[in-house]
């Protein structure tokens, strides 16, 4: 009887990528012509018990990770667990937005046909550079100006949508388009404007190290976009709350 030759190593990276369940959830992704970039949330493509999969691998890859680093993940009581708890923080925590659906949002109809505006904030919101995957510590202000057919939200459920927007690896630059995008599909206002402020650890830690630097950007959408006034009003709002 022939012995049983060892699979040639590119076959068996091959086998492993088949059977791994980030590829069995990444190929759906592709299947279905879906992005998966760091910001996008997936969670519609990860079937029932994979999550848990999920964790278990990326626990391993973690641990393969911190000995390329050589860290002894063995006799360092510091670090035995490390993966582990890293694969928790990620998933479940920090970049649960990617993994989990939007959160339950009931919308009311404005029966008194509000028409002034409405300033929400600030929100603490909590994301991560997907450059080096640093935290991203800021505020948000929302702005909107309703009409009699725009739905109404309650104000905790503009925490949910930031924590469930900002819980991804991103850029400010996109998350507050990425909030904008999903607090006007569900509201439809006249008029929406969302301002971000946030301090980078990626500053802070590395390269200049200035741990004081805060970048600020803001989307204006519809009246916020057309109406100076009303610009300045919101503007003017925020600098009373010492924006």
């Amino acid at each position: 009887m022939l012995a049983t030759l060892p699979a040639p190593a590119a076959e068996q990276d091959q086998f492993i990528q088949t059977t791994d369940v980030s590829s069995r959830i990444r190929s759906r992704l592709i299947a279905a012509k879906h992005r998966y970039h760091a910001n996008d949330n997936i969670s519609a493509f990860i079937e029932d018990g994979e999550m848990q999969a999920l964790h278990t691998e990326v626990e391993a890859r973690v641990r393969e990770m911190l000995k390329a680093l050589v860290i002894d993940v063995e006799s360092d009581h510091n670090t035995v667990d490390t993966a582990q708890r890293v694969a928790r923080m990620f998933i479940n925590e920090v970049f649960h937005g990617r993994y989990e659906p939007a959160p339950p949002i009931t919308a009311f109809p404005n029966i008194s046909r509000l028409n002034e505006l409405m300033v929400v904030g600030p929100i603490k919101v909590r994301s991560a550079c997907s450059h080096h995957l640093c935290p991203i510590l800021g505020k948000v202000w929302i702005g909107i100006l309703p009409n009699a057919s725009s739905d109404l939200i309650g104000l905790s459920k503009y925490a949910r949508l930031c924590d469930w927007v900002m819980s991804r690896p991103q850029i400010q630059e996109e998350a507050v388009v990425m909030l904008a995008d999903e607090l006007e599909r569900r509201m439809q206002p006249d008029g929406l404007a969302v301002v971000m402020q946030a301090s980078h650890f990626c500053m802070h830690w590395r390269g200049v190290k200035d741990d004081g630097a805060l970048m600020k950007n803001s989307v204006m959408r519809g009246a916020f976009f057309s109406d100076a006034a009303l610009r300045r009003e919101f503007f003017g709002l925020l600098s009373n709350g010492n924006a």
